[in-house]
């Protein structure tokens, strides 16, 4: 794993999915926090926390990304 991902794996409806955020691409808009239904991420200082129990590995903060810095893989 490279030092600028995050990598999570989640677990939601008895899969495992992986949130990957790119910190070096990231530029902390909080696009990504602001389209969450569930609430799931949080713009914390430099960095963006995914609360790995509410999340439900939707997507759409994959797509919000206007830099590319965010990927849900199942």
């Amino acid at each position: 794993m490279s030092a600028g991902n995050i990598i999570i794996l989640l677990k939601f409806t008895g899969e495992l999915v992986s949130l990957k955020i790119n910190r070096f691409k990231c530029g902390y808009c909080g696009a990504c926090v602001g389209v969450c239904p569930k609430g799931a991420l949080e713009l914390v200082e430099t960095w963006v926390e995914v609360d790995e129990n509410t999340c439900m590995s939707c997507g759409i903060c994959d797509r919000i990304c206007p830099v590319g810095a965010i990927e849900v893989m199942k």
